[in-house]
């Protein structure tokens, strides 16, 4: 190491105001482990002290950095120790910088550079073992720039060295990958099953219920609901390879379902990060995980496997389709719309959106991608009550035939669900039991005079006990909530709810979530087209296994002229009408004859044919109804009446329910005669175009 203090070409660097500021000596290693190992290169870089002595600085001058030991290099953001640093140089506290070499103050040029303008701003000096540097001399700058370059090169061969070697292991299989719980690897390599029989059963459990509820939320509050826990083998520490009982969590059961390990599959190069930054802070967002066809190493048949490989792909499958995106299904849920992810419209072939409005669950099916997206109309809308009533009678007959292998499955599901939780429980009890035997053995074995052993593990002993008896407590209140063997009256029951699989759709105890896992399994596609503003929907539904089938729905509408059938409608209430017949029976011979009202009610009635009649303009007077008698003169028909008055006649009913007019109704056919004299017929003009004039203003 050259001596710039005794007549090298570094000694004109070091000036008196340099020797007035601290000297700064910079110690780092990139990890933990090259602290523990490599202590030659550490004790090397504290050394630096000396050399900073020799050079002129006092030793209550010289500060020591050694905050970011077992840290990298690759960026400053967490080296406290480096951020010191910099502060201390730009408060004008530092004369002199002293480093190993450049790799260990920085291996960034971004992070590199920046010390460099501080310190040439506030002429600061730069050592390392080749010599003394003024970041403010040209020469200086340059030779130092290539340093930090050079530097961070390095870093990056390193890193690609060592991935290249890490892959060419992964390529092999030899790699040793972290194993998930339910194996463990032997001393000599080999990866096999966890012997313990609980940690298997576990598993297997796992995977059956993930089939029977299709959920990871379903399946982790199956485990809470009956105190479920997971085997873990502990990877390191005092207790390295011990087995530790711990809850499930969401993120433990994601990557649980997701690891090919399972399958038996050796798998490297999963994920790969993410190139998007956060803003905020400057890191990447987290890994993003490929395909099975894009990971970088991928050799089956590796592990022996808790499922085949056709199983494990069709749980990635299931878990990408409960998610709730615009091209998945999502998990069923509790909503009121039975259908929602199944429906695709045939017109435009975009899946049809839920929208809930007002109260009591109501619900349309509509398709509104060219609305939402290009600016034009929505394809249709479908009323969810009426489809989703629809389905479910196509359902259950689907079902119908099955109605004995359903119950017969049932019952040997229940049984089977049974004899799986038991088997979980015996064995948390057999483990119970063990550890209190083995904490009863060790304080059989103490010595009696070793009292203060003897105190610890009879503490131990008797916590085991107390364990085990509350383990015993919780399985007799398990068995007593659920029967191990199901009764001749409950298969019978059973039996019973299958052969009426209707009244077992329809009972409140179902709930909307079970209904559409059953729709679910039958059903893997409806495409609907309604015909216009009709009532009438052509539907294609494509059943699990391929099978087609067309139909026709009628849907309610929301206006009589929307009806396919409306222009037949109104020629036929012409044609009753102008035979003399009333609202009544016109409406009675309507419903007869086949004809419905747009919103799907059971008939017309009296009030809504009056009210059709009346929008085709029917006039009483071109029905065959008897002809009006003449009256004398003081007496008036209402219509004519108002006809002399000039105002409609429902105005002048208006009046003769005020009493501003006096008349009755004619006997039979219950028409009004107005009592009106020529004073009355002049009062009555005036009083009209006092209310004309006052309406107007």
């Amino acid at each position: 190491m050259p001596n710039v203090s005794q007549g090298s070409d570094w000694s004109g660097r070091i000036q008196a105001h340099h020797q007035d500021r601290l000297a700064i000596v910079y110690v780092r290693q990139s990890t933990l482990q090259q602290v523990l190992e490599n202590q030659e290169s550490t004790q090397l870089q504290y050394n630096l002290v000396d050399r900073a002595v020799s050079l002129g600085w006092p030793n209550e001058r010289i500060l020591v950095i050694d905050e970011d030991l077992g840290k990298s290099g690759a960026e400053a953001n967490n080296r406290i120790g480096f951020q010191r640093l910099v502060t201390e140089v730009s408060l004008n506290h530092v004369g002199l910088v002293l480093g190993i070499e450049m790799s260990r103050l920085a291996r960034s040029c971004k992070d590199w550079h920046q010390l460099l303008e501080v310190c040439a701003l506030f002429n600061t000096l730069i050592a390392d073992q080749d010599g003394i540097y003024d970041p403010s001399y040209y020469n200086d700058r340059l030779l130092l720039g290539l340093k930090g370059t050079m530097s961070e090169a390095e870093l990056h061969l390193l890193k690609q060295r060592m991935n290249q070697g890490k892959l060419n292991k992964a390529k092999r299989g030899e790699l040793r990958l972290m194993l998930p719980t339910g194996y463990i690897r032997q001393p000599s390599g080999e990866v096999t099953f966890d012997p313990d029989e609980q940690v298997q059963s576990v598993v297997h459990l796992l995977f059956r219920k993930f089939d029977e509820i299709g959920t990871i939320n379903g399946v982790l509050q199956y485990l809470v609901r009956h105190n479920i826990q997971l085997g873990i083998r502990l990877k390191g520490g005092l207790n390295k390879g011990k087995l530790d009982w711990r809850p499930p969590t969401r993120s433990t059961l994601h990557g649980f379902f997701r690891n090919p390990i399972y399958a038996g599959a050796y798998a490297y190069g999963r994920r790969r990060p993410s190139s998007f930054q956060s803003a905020n802070e400057g890191r990447c967002c987290g890994p993003l995980s490929l395909l099975p066809e894009d990971w970088q190493v991928f050799l089956p048949d590796k592990f022996p496997a808790y499922i085949t490989w056709d199983h494990y792909e069709n749980n990635l499958s299931r878990i990408k389709e409960n998610q709730s995106r615009a091209e998945t299904l999502g998990s069923p849920r509790q909503g009121a719309a039975l259908l929602s992810g199944l429906l695709t419209c045939g017109q435009c072939g975009n899946r049809l959106n839920v929208r809930y409005a007002g109260q009591n669950d109501y619900h349309a099916y509509s398709c509104t991608r060219q609305y939402s997206s290009y600016g034009g109309s929505a394809c249709q809308s479908i009323p969810g009550e009426a489809l989703n009533q629809y389905i479910s009678n196509c359902v259950l007959d689907a079902v119908e035939p099955a109605a004995l292998e359903l119950s017969i499955k049932a019952v040997s599901q229940i049984e089977s669900e049974q004899a799986a939780l038991d088997k979980v429980w015996q064995q948390r009890l057999e483990r119970a039991a063990f550890e209190a035997d083995r904490a009863a053995r060790h304080y059989q074995c103490v010595e009696p005079e070793n009292r203060l052993v003897a105190r610890q593990l009879a503490k131990t002993w008797e916590e085991k006990l107390i364990e085990k008896q509350k383990l015993q407590e919780e399985y007799q209140r398990f068995s007593r909530q659920q029967s191990q063997q199901l009764t001749e009256e409950e298969r019978t029951l059973i039996q019973r709810l299958s052969d009426d699989i209707p009244e077992l759709w329809n009972a409140p105890s179902t709930t909307q979530k079970q209904r559409k896992e059953i729709i679910r399994q039958l059903i893997s596609k409806i495409v609907v087209q309604a015909e216009g503003r009709t009532e009438k929907v052509n539907i294609e539904i494509e059943w699990s296994g391929g099978y087609m089938t067309h139909s026709v729905l009628l849907r309610p509408v929301g206006k009589l002229s929307d009806l396919s059938y409306y222009p037949q409608l109104c020629e036929r209430i012409k044609v009753l009408s102008l035979k003399g017949y009333k609202a009544a029976k016109v409406a009675e011979y309507i419903n007869q004859e086949g004809f419905y009202p747009p919103k799907r009610k059971a008939k017309f009635s009296t009030r809504s044919i009056q009210s059709l009649i009346r929008h085709l303009g029917i006039s009483k007077s071109s029905r065959a109804t008897p002809a009006k008698p003449s009256l004398p003169s003081d007496q008036w028909w209402l219509s004519e009446l108002a006809q002399v008055l000039n105002m409609p006649s429902v105005t002048l009913y208006d009046w003769l329910r005020k009493g501003w007019v006096d008349g009755r109704q004619e006997q039979g056919t219950k028409r009004w005669i107005i009592d009106a004299t020529a004073e009355d017929i002049s009062r009555l003009k005036e009083l009209r175009q006092k209310l004309l004039l006052k309406a107007r203003r």
